[in-house]
């Protein structure tokens, strides 16, 4: 019952403080949301929701999450390892070098004929400028491969275009209110194409009661 409590009133403060964000750019969102965020990071990630939970409950903030289930996927570790080092103060770059990973695993690929801005520009002009041998060379803040990580995830888990996904980002939305949008639109995009698939059916339906009614007024 103490483990539930606990659990609860991590995810209502998270709840609040994103709320809190969002107020500010005219976004509503709550509990629901962050549910949601967290079993996308489960479904993606193939874990369960209370694995996302214990994490959370080890103070990793929650756009963090998919960080450290990415860096001990490509580690091939568990989760606790990359938490533990996480809290000793190693950022998420020193993490990657410990387990002699490399700056490109982050490195997701867009449209070259689109022009990045803030937050991701920066980013990915290290690996424009330099030639891919050169990667491992990079350095990435951890705003950097947060925004990075987020992005892979929320593109290949709905399978939504990271150009996509870059512009919410650059709105301003973060990746609780943008996991909420994308879900939302992949939903609508479905509805639609499924009243289409329908309408086309009817229709169908109609064009082969209409021949049949002029085949039996026909004579030879």
């Amino acid at each position: 019952m103490h483990r539930l409590f606990i659990i609860f009133t991590l995810i209502f403060l998270s709840a609040v403080t994103y709320s809190e964000a969002a107020v500010d750019m005219g976004i509503s969102i709550g509990d629901e949301g962050i549910r949601s965020f967290y079993l996308a990071i489960g479904d993606y990630y193939r874990v369960p929701e209370k694995e996302v939970i214990i994490i959370k409950e080890r103070r990793i903030h929650d756009e963090e999450i998919p960080v450290v289930f990415f860096i001990a996927k490509k580690a091939r570790v568990k989760p606790a390892t990359i938490i533990n080092l996480r809290l000793r103060g190693m950022t998420w770059l020193d993490i990657t070098l410990h387990h002699h990973l490399s700056p490109e695993i982050f490195y997701m690929p867009v449209k070259e004929t689109v022009v990045i801005g803030p937050p991701y520009g920066k980013a990915y002009g290290y690996y424009k400028k330099k030639p891919k041998k050169e990667w491992k060379k990079i350095v990435l803040g951890d705003d950097d491969i947060i925004n990075l990580v987020n992005l892979r995830f929320m593109s290949e888990h709905y399978r939504y275009a990271p150009e996509k996904v870059i512009k919410l980002r650059e709105e301003g939305k973060n990746f609780i209110v943008i996991n909420e949008e994308v879900k939302k639109g992949k939903k609508g995009d479905k509805e639609k194409i499924k009243s289409k698939g329908e309408g086309k059916e009817e229709k169908g339906e109609k064009g082969g009661k209409e021949d049949k009614g002029k085949g039996k007024g026909k004579k030879d």
